[in-house]
């Protein structure tokens, strides 16, 4: 096995390869704007420590949000554009469920990602393996009282103490800990979400309504 992981549904570029016991080489920079620019060398990189060229890969695993619809794409187009070339699958991981799996709780808690607009991407686990809630987008104060008294992980449960007292890192996903979550539940036989955008609201760029109808004179 040899999985090459990647995520940009954060701020965080990420990508990393695991061989089904560890990982083997991993790259993760914070640029929210460079996701386009910084991904494939992120991979290349990987690639280059572990020794190891793109035809070896025998799976790719890709963080699926939610998050922004322009950063989160970039990771999705390159994962489906690899598994088509080299002719193997890819998985879709929830990114909220990465930073669950390497957080290191062991009772209840939350995991919240910056959404912008004031709002954040969230949801509820029972462990690092285990989400009891749908992914959504919520201002905080909406929820707070359904957070209340949980540790929360997160650059978004950083950014809003009041709602998130006890909010502590990782902020952002890293392709590692996807890589090892997908690992695991390739071992157990577990399935995985489908490699598709889960942006959870409308992007910004709207279609017009009206056009403005020009005739010439």
């Amino acid at each position: 096995m040899l999985l090459l992981a990647m995520d940009t549904a954060t701020p965080a570029v990420t990508a990393a390869l695991h061989d089904g016991s560890s990982v083997v080489a991993e790259s993760s920079r914070v640029d929210a704007r460079r996701h386009g620019e910084l991904l494939l060398p992120a991979v290349d990189a990987v690639l280059a420590e572990a020794g190891v060229k793109l035809d070896a890969v025998t799976g790719i695993v890709v963080g699926v949000g939610p998050g922004p619809y322009t950063g989160l794409r970039v990771g999705l187009v390159t994962a489906a554009t690899f598994g088509s070339a080299l002719g193997v699958p890819v998985h879709g991981v929830c990114t909220l469920d990465g930073l669950a799996y390497v957080c290191g709780l062991d009772e209840p808690f939350v995991v919240a990602t910056d959404a912008r607009r004031k709002e954040v991407y969230w949801a509820r686990y029972a462990d690092p393996r285990t989400r009891v809630t749908d992914a959504a987008v919520d201002r905080p104060a909406d929820i707070a009282g359904q957070v209340a008294g949980m540790p929360a992980v997160g650059a978004g449960a950083l950014l809003y103490p009041e709602t998130f007292p006890d909010a502590r890192g990782p902020e952002h996903v890293s392709a590692g800990a996807l890589a090892a979550l997908a690992a695991g539940k390739l071992e157990a036989g577990e399935d995985f979400l489908d490699p598709q955008p889960l942006y959870l609201r409308r992007p910004d760029a709207q279609v017009p309504k009206n056009y403005k109808v020009v005739t010439p004179k």
